[in-house]
């Protein structure tokens, strides 16, 4: 069942048209954008706003073809098919959600190629069956531009079946509106939250390798919200999740310091 709980989502530009008309054309969607930046959280919306069930799939390295189509299994009456949950989605009717599908290894990435195409169809080798997708299927996948590499980039041949949406962290402006929705913190908190956020994320590709997501920011929100002193709710969700290094949580520190 879907969740009924209404999600809050403020849009960045006119990503809610673009992926709409992919839905109404069956076109398949490829979202790129930083850790934290709120790529599932659109997703979850959009299929809320669309009335369909999403199928979320986090990809790693160990990833197979089977995990997503389905395998056989035993049971008490002996061998029986069990769909996974790319093929439910085909069969049933709605969006499977491949998040960071670069992790996933290229042979499984393979399957999904008659779903992104005219054909629309999923076959599955083990049953002898081909499934033409449901009319309300949708694929969508997305990745972190930022980790690919020579042995982690989508194929050219994958990523120009899909429309593609670019995100990136929200304006400074937004961004404290949605930590302020999301935490219930006050807003001159989260201002100061927020420009905090900013002066870490400068320091990405030079003391840090990933920058202060939104998701973080958030945390850190609910965590002043709930009691913890700002300066304390900044190292442990802010500082201590983005650095190992111990001269560069120093360096963090300070700098949180000189906001809280």
């Amino acid at each position: 069942m879907m969740n009924s709980s209404v999600l809050n989502y403020l849009p960045q530009g006119r990503e809610v048209e673009i992926f709409t008309h992919a839905a109404n054309n069956k076109l398949p969607v490829l979202i790129k954008g930083p850790t934290g930046c709120g790529k599932t959280r659109f997703v979850e919306h959009m299929a809320q706003q669309l009335d369909r069930r999403v199928y979320t799939v986090s990809c790693h390295d160990d990833l197979t073809a089977s995990d997503l189509v389905g395998r056989h299994l035993i049971g008490a009456d002996g061998t029986y098919w069990q769909d996974g949950p790319l093929t439910r989605a085909v069969r049933e009717g709605g969006i499977c959600y491949l998040d960071e599908v670069v992790e996933a290894r290229k042979d499984t990435t393979v399957v999904l190629h008659p779903l992104s195409d005219h054909r629309r169809i999923l076959p599955i080798e083990r049953t002898g069956e081909l499934i033409e997708a449901h009319p309300d299927f949708m694929l969508v996948i997305s990745y972190n531009p930022g980790y690919q590499n020579l042995m982690k980039g989508l194929k050219p041949s994958t990523r120009q079946r899909f429309v593609a949406l670019s995100f990136e962290y929200p304006s400074p402006e937004q961004e404290v509106v949605i930590v302020c929705q999301e935490s219930g913190l006050d807003k001159q908190t989260v201002q100061q939250l927020v420009k905090l956020g900013n002066d870490l994320r400068r320091l990405k590709d030079h003391d840090l390798e990933e920058a202060a997501s939104t998701r973080l920011l958030i945390y850190t929100a609910m965590m002043i919200r709930s009691g913890l002193p700002a300066a304390e709710a900044c190292r442990v969700c802010l500082a201590q999740p983005l650095s190992d290094d111990t001269e560069t949580l120093a360096a963090l520190e300070k700098l949180i310091a000189g906001h809280f």
